[in-house]
């Protein structure tokens, strides 16, 4: 499992930059393959459960560590399926933040 995952989510301060190419592409590297960069603006994944029941407990495990880390995904419940999208909203862009939310993501997808 990355790295990623043990990390802490970190606030991001109003003027600081958002990551450059290089950096996303570095970071997405230590992501599951699934997850991808849209528009060098966010990060998006889908998930797949094989009923509702699941995909709720899913996002109810999400919705937990994102309280904890006081870093917020746009979550997206369907039946079997649940969809993540992360930005930072205070730079409008991706901060390291962001690749750290995704891998605990992965993390709680791995472990269910």
């Amino acid at each position: 499992m990355s790295e990623l995952a043990a990390q802490t989510c970190t606030p991001c301060r109003r003027g600081t930059s958002p990551l450059t190419a290089a950096e996303r592409v570095r970071l997405l590297a230590q992501l599951d393959p699934a997850w991808e960069v849209v528009t060098g603006h966010h990060l998006a994944r889908s998930y797949a459960f094989p009923d509702f029941a699941q995909a709720l407990a899913f996002t109810n495990a999400v919705a937990a560590v994102a309280e904890e880390q006081n870093h917020h995904p746009d979550i997206h419940l369907a039946w079997g399926k649940v969809g993540i999208e992360i930005w930072t909203h205070t730079i409008d862009g991706l901060h390291t933040s962001d690749f750290v939310l995704a891998a605990k993501c992965d993390r709680l997808y791995a472990s269910r």
